[in-house]
């Protein structure tokens, strides 16, 4: 489906040198931010106490953020756990408090907000089950990395699998360095989010690839840097539409989604604005850096030559 098609190709490829240092320093600053400042983990990661609280009616979460707020109770997340009625507490360790006198004292302080509020358990989290939870993290993000790249190497070829595997981190990384400078929390759906980003992306580079590759047994007798234009022009309709609609979804998450899925929907905006950016100006330029050429992807002998500005030519997305 199209809402417009462009005639003529934009040179995308001529601004490809002055974007790819662009996107350097903006790597390069994210991964400054994130060795000096770090991330700011969530209890899942570094411990604390986990609560169960239920009520007779639908809860506030709003009015249970601001009861602990007064007890100076900072990085609490709050969010419904099965019903509306039941709420679930993460709380940050204490320095000179228990566990167990922590959420007295919450207990204490939302019966005195809701008499009605009882407590179904509370659990102690420490921090080695958040290191472990770090070590799968990252382990599940290794996997996906290799995965990728074994994929588009198969499908495509190496310098293509290099090229989206270097623009899939940019990503990755510029999130993490947004998270770090900001200091906004870094927890498990966060997390999610980021290994989302990994496979939205890729998807965009793939659908490039696979045009770029058509392309080169289409026209004979461009270049590489005309395949590439002609490959993001004839998809960039597709590209529109398909970002527009996924970004429109995850603004709603961010502006109605409430405090639960704030950071989650932020971190997949981000990773949907740089996805876009990344598999135009840096996954593809960076195949063009390394010499992709026809060689590389067609097999067998040579196809009639295609005009491609003739409207009948282009293949379907």
């Amino acid at each position: 489906m199209e809402f417009f098609k462009i005639r003529r190709d934009i040179p995308f490829m001529r601004h490809a040198l002055v974007l790819n240092l662009v996107s350097l320093v903006t790597f390069i600053a994210a991964v400054f931010f994130l060795f000096s400042r770090g991330l700011h983990l969530s209890v899942e990661f570094t411990g604390g106490t986990l609560m169960e609280v239920s009520y007779s009616q639908p809860a506030d979460l709003n009015s249970v953020r601001s009861t602990l707020d007064q007890l100076g109770i900072k990085d609490v997340q709050v969010q419904n756990f099965g019903t509306a009625q039941d709420v679930l507490i993460r709380m940050p360790v204490q320095k000179g408090t228990t566990s167990g006198q922590q959420s007295d004292a919450v207990m204490v302080a939302l019966k005195v907000a809701d008499a009605s509020a009882t407590m179904r358990r509370t659990e102690f989290v420490g921090p080695q089950v958040g290191d472990e939870l770090a070590a799968d993290g990252l382990k599940a993000l290794a996997f996906v990395v290799v995965g990728i790249m074994v994929y588009l190497a198969i499908r495509f070829e190496w310098k293509f699998a290099v090229a989206a595997i270097i623009a899939n981190l940019h990503d990755v990384v510029i999130i993490l360095g947004f998270f770090a400078f900001f200091q906004w929390e870094f927890s498990l759906p966060v997390l999610a989010a980021v290994l989302a980003v990994l496979g939205y992306s890729v998807n965009e580079s793939v659908v490039i690839f696979d045009r770029i590759r058509e392309n080169f047994r289409r026209f004979r007798k461009m270049n590489s840097e005309e395949i590439i234009n002609n490959a993001i022009t004839s998809t960039i309709s597709r590209t529109i539409i398909t970002h527009a609609s996924t970004q429109m979804m995850v603004l709603s998450m961010l502006l109605f989604g409430g405090a639960t899925l704030h950071y989650f929907a932020l971190a997949l905006t981000i990773g949907i604005l740089f996805g876009i950016y990344s598999s135009v100006f840096v996954a593809a330029s960076i195949a063009m850096w390394l010499g992709i050429q026809r060689e590389d992807l067609v097999k067998g002998g040579p196809k009639k030559e295609t005009d491609p500005n003739d409207p009948n030519a282009g293949a379907t997305v």
